[in-house]
């Protein structure tokens, strides 16, 4: 049995191959029934606490119920896995307890490796030991520095914390790859775009029954490329760009004879979830009271005030995330936050959120056009390209790859498990030669 773990900003899953060749992605529950996909969340809450009574961690969809149905006494976090490539932050006290960033991830990847153990993923029932693990092409902090080997030291100290002897790490593209592969009866070039929550990735692999002859099964890769953008990103503009105005971005308040405005380093962290509780702190706190009683809109900085002190990042995060997907079906929606005292509605177009994201969309273009360059592979030498992550789904981002190759050569699925189910078939590869 071989395992491959996707453990990614938003979403999670774990793959595995059974003898028989085929790949099952573990179900985890869910309010609505049964997910391939567990929450990349973490929720601590006083009324749910160990024999010690401290707080015990509660993950996934088990840690955002708590969270929602709770009295405000609950701390959750989430996008995690963003403070891989950071050196300033090494961890965080919760309830007086202190947990690095390696033991919150590891708690995520022990929960996946639990649920494909109880669900009989280990022949005989065995524990899985060694898997292999996604990452993306680059691990870019926030300043832009390319923190590759800082941040796969910290992810392999996680596996091994969540009971991982042996873990080996696959660019997600080429994991993709692996998954799309299973439907070809034909050799192919494929760019494969890997849309996460972090980071957007690339690779341009040749796929068919003909990479079975290949010496080495990384021969077949001919380029990879990835920018630290993707989801994440897109939601930020939202908040950006569409919200933030509703908490007091872009006003100001008196200083004895002068007028100032309101800190814009504020809303960076607001527009960040994995930020937003950084945001908390006394100091801080004190500085946003000052300022309201001195404020032109004294009433937008209190509804900032509440969403900070009331713990309302996750809320807000749904309610951006649902923008998000109605504005890939539909070319407007309506934002509504509507929690304790803060009432906001906000009409938003397709055209506006377009407008907004176009500076990531440049990017991501970019990307591919620098890959297609230094590999020197002409657009007209690409069979297919297949689209999958969340943000695929996108219409603005699909539009760059149609205008490039045309819509007939784009494809998509497995939005969210294609990675698991490719890191799972690499599994095979690597632990059955060794």
């Amino acid at each position: 049995m071989f395992a491959g773990i996707d453990f990614g900003t938003t979403n999670s899953a774990i793959g595995l191959l059974d003898s028989s060749g085929d790949v099952r992605v573990v179900s985890h529950h869910h309010p609505a029934g049964l997910s391939d996909t567990l929450r990349s969340i973490l929720a601590f809450d006083r009324h749910h606490c160990d024999a010690a009574g401290r707080p015990r961690p509660l993950v996934g969809h088990e840690a955002i119920a708590t969270y929602l149905e709770g009295d405000g006494d609950c701390r959750l976090l989430q996008s995690f896995k963003s403070y891989l490539t950071s050196r300033i932050f090494s961890s965080a006290t919760i309830f007086n307890r202190t947990y690095t960033l390696e033991q919150m991830i590891a708690l995520v990847v022990e929960r996946l490796r639990q649920a494909a153990e109880a669900a009989g993923g280990a022949a005989g029932g065995a524990a899985i030991r060694r898997v292999v693990a996604g990452r993306p092409v680059r691990f870019v902090a926030e300043d832009g520095k390319i923190e590759d080997d800082y941040a796969l030291t910290r992810l392999r100290q996680a596996f091994a914390i969540a009971g991982i002897d042996e873990v080996a790490f696959e660019y997600e593209p080429i994991a993709a790859a692996y998954y799309y592969e299973r439907g070809l009866d034909r050799d192919e070039t494929v760019l494969v775009a890997d849309f996460g929550g972090g980071t957007s990735d690339f690779s341009l692999v040749r796929l068919g029954p003909g990479r079975a002859r290949l010496n080495r099964p990384e021969d077949a890769i001919i380029g990879t490329g990835g920018v630290g953008l993707a989801g994440d990103s897109f939601d930020r503009r939202i908040v950006e760009c569409g919200i933030a105005e509703f908490f007091g971005k872009n006003t100001e308040f008196r200083s004895g004879d002068k007028a100032l405005p309101v800190p814009d380093w504020l809303y960076g962290k607001f527009s960040r979830w994995h930020h937003i509780a950084f945001l908390g702190t006394g100091s801080t706190l004190r500085m946003l009271r000052d300022i309201q009683r001195h404020a032109d809109h004294p009433e937008r900085i209190e509804d900032l005030l509440t969403l900070i002190e009331h713990n309302l990042g996750y809320h807000l995060y749904r309610a951006v995330e649902a923008v998000k997907l109605a504005l890939s079906q539909a070319e407007s929606t309506t934002f509504a936050f509507d929690y304790d005292s803060i009432h906001i509605e906000r009409p938003i177009t397709r055209a506006e959120f377009e407008n907004w994201i176009a500076p990531d969309l440049a990017k991501i273009e970019d990307c591919v056009e620098t890959l297609l360059q230094t590999t020197q592979t002409p657009a007209d030498r690409i069979d297919r390209v297949f689209l999958t992550g969340g943000s695929s789904l996108v219409p603005s981002v699909r539009r760059i790859f149609a205008r490039r190759f045309g819509q007939e050569r784009l494809s998509g699925g497995g939005e969210f498990v294609s990675v698991a189910s490719g890191l799972a078939y690499r599994a095979e590869e690597i632990f059955a030669a060794g």
